[in-house]
Order: structure tokens, then C-alpha cells, then sequence
């Protein structure tokens, strides 16, 4: 099932609509491929601990990020917390967990200030409330307008587990107080935690 928003505490109001199968097709038809199988997916357990290594992220803030009434995403609270979107399956379980955290707040550098600095390859570790420890390793890194915003790219289902890391970026738009686009990290699960 596919859940189609985007972050918008950055600012723009997407809403929420339903599952579109061909754009399903072309999502998993651009998936990544590997060269080796990947890990089996596990059972759910939320995220307690993300560490980014090459851009310096190492925290345990995590809180629960639901929908506000307008069919958005919530957002976190403050520049140290990280949002585990709850209707997205927890890191390890099949499909693209979501994981958002600002860019920046109230002239404090947010925890995914360097998100736009991830580069292919890169470890993302995302310690979980059940003891386990998962390594994800970025696929890719992209920015969108949020007018553009490739919500099934973002959302859609996976057959395996994976990342997606939100945050917002581009320019500030003053008039809105808020930015103008979206910078989205793909990563997928990798042997070895």
C-alpha cells in the first residue's frame, strides 16, 4: 500500500490520495539493482538511534509523526528530533520507512542540516527499540520542488527494506517561511549492521 504526502512542516500543503498502480510499476521498475540478494526483512520495531556517519548525525530523538488534518505529514518539534513517520514500516520491515527531521529550526542547524550532502554509497545506521542494529547504504539523493514532489517514488512500496530520509531544501521563501523544495535520501538495507 502506498501512502501519498510529503513533509510539509518545510511549508506546502500536499494531501494525501489514493494508490496509483502504474506509477507502482515504474517505482519498483526504478528501483536500485543489487549485486548481491538483500537481508532478510524483519519484524517491526521502531527506531531508536540514527547515526549518518559522513555528515555527522548521531542521535536517539526519535518521535512518532502521524498526519495532521489536512492529510499531511506531521513534522518534529525542535532541531534535535528525528520523525518516524508511523504509517510507514518500521526500518528492517518490508517497504520505505520515513524518516524526517529538519534542515534547520529557529536559527538552529537542524539534524538533517547535511542530508544534501549524502553521497551514493554512504552508511545510514538505524539502531531499533528490539536490540537490533541495521545498515542501509544511500542509493541516492535528490531535490524537489514541493510543487514536484515524486510521491510514489518516495512512498510507494518496496519488496525489500528501506530508507527514505526527508528534509527540506532550495531556497527560503520568505513570504511563506518556508523552503521551496524537499531533499529525499534513498537507501536500502545492507548485510552487516
Amino acid at each position: 500500500m502506498a501512502f501519498l504526502l510529503l513533509l510539509t512542516g518545510c511549508g506546502g500543503p500536499e494531501q494525501v490520495s489514493g494508490h496509483a498502480e502504474a506509477a507502482m510499476e515504474q517505482v519498483q521498475a526504478d528501483a536500485p539493482q543489487e549485486s548481491q540478494p538483500r537481508p532478510p526483512a524483519l519484524s517491526p520495531s521502531p527506531p531508536s538511534r540514527l547515526r549518518i556517519p559522513s555528515v555527522g548525525v548521531d542521535t536517539d530523538t526519535f518521535v512518532e509523526l502521524g498526519l495532521k488534518p489536512d492529510n499531511t505529514m506531521e513534522v518534529p518539534e525542535g532541531a534535535e528530533a528525528v520523525g518516524w513517520y508511523v504509517e510507514s514500516p518500521t526500518p528492517g520491515e518490508p517497504g520505505p520507512s520515513v524518516l524526517a527531521a529538519h534542515v534547520d529550526w529557529k536559527n538552529q542547524k537542524g539534524v538533517f542540516f547535511d542530508l544534501r550532502n549524502l553521497r551514493r554509497g554512504d552508511d545510514v545506521i538505524v539502531d531499533r527499540a528490539d536490540g537490533t542494529s541495521l545498515r542501509f547504504r544511500i542509493d541516492e539523493v535528490e531535490q524537489y520542488p514541493k510543487d514536484g514532489f515524486p510521491t510514489e517514488k518516495v512512498y510507494g512500496d518496496t519488496t525489500g527494506a528501506e530508507l527514505r530520509l526527508i528534509t527540506c531544501g532550495g531556497t527560503f521563501d520568505r513570504s511563506e517561511a518556508s523552503y521551496r523544495d524537499n531533499v529525499v535520501a534513498y537507501a536500502t538495507m545492507v548485510p552487516g549492521g
